[in-house]
């Protein structure tokens, strides 16, 4: 019993330091959506309100086409050499990112230097999200206990939320003290610096947890060991380490590919238009003030978090696929009429009430996504797997997503965009439907019989 709550107390203090770091990336990554409608006007040059949020909103699109490469260059470092050390590096890119965005002038002082510099920051916090993802959920889902994984796994949306939820609540606690103008001034430049400064603190703490057991299995097997190894079997060792993390073994695994995909598309659309788009919405379509919207964002973003790994206590019973129908079928059918009513909602209570009812719909998606692509893939190739094509979903559907929306809302047509959440949504409702249950034991707790033999 001892030795058990011991090794429980492990389980938790690895699962703590992967997410504090999964949260600190996730607030630098947010910043940037949640006070963009105080610093559009410094980076950009003047125009009417729509067009800035637009062009930031474009840039911000633009961090989103670094994930691929970000989800296959650390997810590929990380089948190769290690978990850990691909969440340190990643942290520390994020980092840099975010100080760039601290340090650079305005439009006004430097001229187009000013948005060229925040494209690549952008670019650099791209690169680190990409890999933080895929390898936050094949670290939480391999260092957690057997029949509890959807439980620790649901703690990498935990984070990811609350990263939002502490961008928003920073930007609550600099309204109170700063004025509109001070904020558009040169307030927005102290939650860049703020995370920064975390990132350098999570990349020590990385350093200091445990690697996935199931990572050093794998590595093991690679191993040679003994001097009576001969050539032949030493070659074999190298072609193994080298394929290990590969596109050539990604390729073998089409169907997990494609269903990553599948899963993605409607969950990234929705996700980022209930959280990230809906504080611009509120502010820009149903006329709330700036302060009254980031209380109701960060209250409903609240309740969010707690709900996250309640639904992935009920996966861990009833199975994932059951949660992600109920995703797929409410979100097909109630998209449309929120985002209808919430525009000409201007009433706080009413506005939080539509918002939560998108978050608990969003729930059946987020809550359990991670490990149900982990459970796909093996650990030889877990982390390219699960970031490579859900980093490209990602990146053509969510990071999209805010920048149809504005560009539909400027062009007069903005109610055909909720069409449009609803039917990638509904895309993703027909892989929910045709796909089979992955095992709450397999392939993270039974790897031999799902590795592919290198030849």
């Amino acid at each position: 019993m001892t030795t058990q709550f011991a090794g429980e107390r492990r389980v938790i203090g690895n699962v703590l330091r992967g997410s504090l770091g999964n949260l600190a990336e996730w607030y630098d990554w947010y910043v940037y959506a949640a006070f963009s409608v105080y610093f559009a006007q410094s980076f950009f040059p003047k125009g009417d309100s729509t067009a800035q949020l637009l062009q930031s909103a474009a840039v911000f699109a633009v961090g989103f086409l670094m994930r691929p490469i970000g989800g296959w260059a650390l997810g590929m470092y990380a089948d190769r050499y290690g978990r850990r050390s691909a969440l340190t590096l990643s942290v520390t890119v994020m980092a840099a990112g975010s100080l760039m965005i601290a340090m650079t002038p305005g439009y006004q002082t430097i001229g187009i230097a000013a948005p060229v510099m925040l494209v690549l920051a952008r670019l650099l916090q791209g690169l680190s999200l990409g890999g933080e993802y895929a390898t936050s959920a094949t670290y939480l889902s391999e260092v957690a206990t057997p029949g509890k994984r959807g439980f620790y796994s649901s703690f990498q949306y935990v984070t990811l939320v609350a990263g939002q939820l502490v961008a928003l609540g920073v930007q609550i606690i600099l309204q109170q003290f700063l004025t509109n103008a001070q904020m558009n001034d040169w307030g927005w430049r102290i939650p860049f610096v703020i995370g920064a400064g975390a990132a350098v603190l999570i990349m020590w703490l990385r350093r200091h947890m445990d690697e996935s057991e199931h990572y050093q299995v794998a590595a093991n097997l690679d191993k040679l060991t003994g001097p009576e190894a001969i050539d032949a079997i030493a070659a074999d060792v190298a072609r193994k380490r080298a394929a290990r993390g590969s596109l050539r073994i990604l390729l073998r695994y089409p169907r997990e590919c494609l269903i990553v995909v599948g899963l993605t598309l409607g969950g990234t659309v929705a996700f980022y238009t209930y959280t990230t788009y809906m504080q611009k919405f509120m502010i820009n379509t149903a006329g709330i003030s700036k302060s009254t919207a980031a209380w109701i964002n960060f209250l409903a973003l609240l309740v969010f978090v707690v709900l996250q790994p309640l639904a992935g206590i009920l996966s861990d019973r009833v199975g994932r696929r059951k949660l992600l129908l109920f995703f797929g079928i409410t979100g097909t059918l109630l998209t449309v009429p929120i985002m209808s009513v919430l525009a000409h909602t201007t009433n706080p209570v009413g506005a939080f009430a539509l918002m939560m009812l998108a978050l608990v719909i969003i729930t059946g998606y987020t809550s359990i996504n991670a490990i149900v692509k982990a459970e796909l893939f093996p650990t030889r190739i877990r982390a390219l797997g699960v970031g490579l094509p859900y980093a490209l979903t990602v990146a053509i559907f969510g990071g999209t997503a805010e920048t149809i929306a504005l560009a539909l809302k400027k062009a007069g047509h903005e109610s055909v965009y909720f069409w449009y959440v609803a039917a990638c949504i509904l895309l993703s409702l027909t892989i929910y439907y045709f796909m089979r249950e992955t095992s709450k034991d397999s392939p993270i707790d039974n790897e031999a019989k799902y590795e592919v033999p290198v030849a």
